[in-house]
């Protein structure tokens, strides 16, 4: 019986401890705040293992590092562009459509991000896997200098085969190849294929892998960025991760709807930068930031932006560019998303925009890859449709894309789902896109996909069962620490 109280004391004291560091210490977001002491209070021993898990801050402190010369380039870029904007002197090319319009913009990603503005690039848009993966491999195919992916998820499948098939034998042609994965999202990805890749000369790493006994403590922050750099000169951003299911194989799932982009010309520096950030933190051989890496040349008229967010920030910076996006609206706002868990911030933003005349059309799969997600994304859509939003649900597949567009003049394409996820705990990386041609490319791809979608009307999203409102109200109280 004594052992039992002092336990409970132990439990107790811990518990109080743990709040106020939640409350007064780490200052989280409320109701994120909330809902973790709620977990503590109905669960002490067992939402004390939770915290630690998933609910432990980061540590911020050089997660990223630069070398000195490199940082400062970068900061007197940025303070250029900045000046010049502020001063109404920034040598647009094209000083129509959009640029003119979204000058704030643009401002808000240069002293939010350090996210310098190019304007010579040229884009294709892919939104089906094997068009996406038969280009990329060709790209790699060509590589002479070096290769270099990063990728959320990768498979040791048919196409995770057919990738390591290209990387071995362009390591063997003396190609630098290096390959950085999330340690958490490529759990499945099994040691025989990481070693065939090391003995053939490529470089992989994990990023944030498991420590002691195979546990993981940073299990909640992981980098769910897309990259591909190849020669420093071509790079693909987006929603594809390598595995057969993105080629639309897995029978659960059927045909994959998503959205990437393939980039020439001087945007392709910023993806080169972010992945050489994200490997010298993985691995022990850091890449200098060398012209060789640094090959892109001017390729078109496409203006854009390289947007990362991650939990080792203060603020939310994608997010911010699509609040900002939204309340650009004149016309209409497209949105698709697998996921759609927004704070109050951005579904007040999205709420504003109807009230204001702004048509806001919303696009979700019909089908859940993650049940808890799916039903409060329910919710949330309910919240939209009550203000007079347009939702759609994709019926052909699984819809993975994450696009916002704007009035057929700006656009985003990325990785950072409309959750909490990706604003606040996931590292992402958006190109944001200063285009009307491109917008409008995304336009029509969304207006097809609605040809494969039904309306999710709200006198149908009224009749939904009581199982159903439960499962949304259970997966909305919980939301923001999914």
């Amino acid at each position: 019986m004594g052992i039992l109280t002092y336990l409970l004391g132990f439990v107790l004291v811990t518990n109080i401890i743990l709040g106020i560091s939640i409350v007064f210490l780490e200052r989280k977001n409320a109701t994120a705040t909330w809902a973790w002491l709620m977990v503590l209070l109905f669960i002490p021993i067992l939402g004390f293992a939770l915290y630690l898990i998933f609910g432990r801050p980061i540590n911020k402190k050089r997660i990223f590092t630069w070398d000195k010369k490199s940082r400062q380039e970068v900061t007197r870029q940025v303070q250029m562009q900045m000046k010049a904007l502020n001063e109404d002197e920034f040598n647009f090319r094209d000083r129509g459509q959009p640029m003119d319009d979204y000058e704030t913009l643009i401002y808000l990603h240069l002293r939010n991000d350090e996210a310098i503005f190019t304007q010579n690039n040229h884009i294709d848009i892919f939104t089906d896997g094997r068009e996406k993966f038969d280009a990329l491999i060709r790209d790699m195919e060509q590589a002479k200098n070096h290769i270099h992916l990063l990728y959320y998820i990768l498979k040791h499948d048919e196409l995770g085969q057919r990738i390591a098939d290209v990387l071995r034998r362009k390591s063997k042609q003396g190609v630098e190849v290096r390959v950085l994965f999330d340690d958490m999202g490529s759990r499945t990805l099994k040691k025989r294929y990481i070693k065939r890749l090391r003995n053939a000369g490529v470089e992989i790493e994990a990023f944030f892998p498991s420590s002691i006994l195979n546990i993981n403590l940073e299990i909640n922050y992981r980098n769910h960025r897309k990259l591909a750099i190849i020669d420093g000169e071509i790079g693909y951003i987006g929603g594809f991760n390598i595995g057969d299911e993105y080629l639309g194989k897995n029978k659960k799932f059927g045909y994959w709807r998503d959205t990437h982009l393939r980039v020439t010309g001087h945007a392709v520096h910023n993806m080169q930068t972010r992945f050489i950030l994200d490997w010298n933190q993985a691995s022990r051989n850091d890449i200098l930031y060398e012209e060789r890496l640094y090959n892109a040349k001017p390729s078109g008229n496409v203006g854009m932006q390289i947007v990362s967010s991650g939990p080792d920030s203060k603020w939310e910076q994608i997010k911010y560019g699509y609040i900002k996006m939204i309340m650009s609206a004149k016309e209409y706002i497209y949105i698709q998303t697998p996921y759609f868990i927004p704070d109050e911030s951005l579904l007040d933003a999205l709420r504003i925009a109807v009230f204001s005349g702004v048509k806001v059309k919303l696009m979700i799969p019909n089908k859940p890859d993650h049940p808890f997600v799916y039903w409060a994304t329910l919710s949330y859509c309910g919240d939209l449709l009550a203000a007079g939003a347009e939702v759609y649900v994709y019926q052909n597949g699984f819809l993975h894309a994450k696009t916002i567009v704007v009035d057929g003049e700006i656009a985003s394409v990325g990785t950072a789902n409309i959750d909490v996820r990706s604003f606040r705990l996931n590292f992402e990386v958006n190109a944001f896109l200063y285009n009307e041609k491109i917008s409008m490319d995304l336009v029509q791809a969304f207006n097809e996909d609605v040809k494969l979608s039904t309306q999710m009307t709200k006198k149908l999203y009224d009749k939904r069962t009581v199982g159903i409102r439960f499962k949304e109200s259970i997966s909305r109280l919980i939301s923001p620490v999914l």
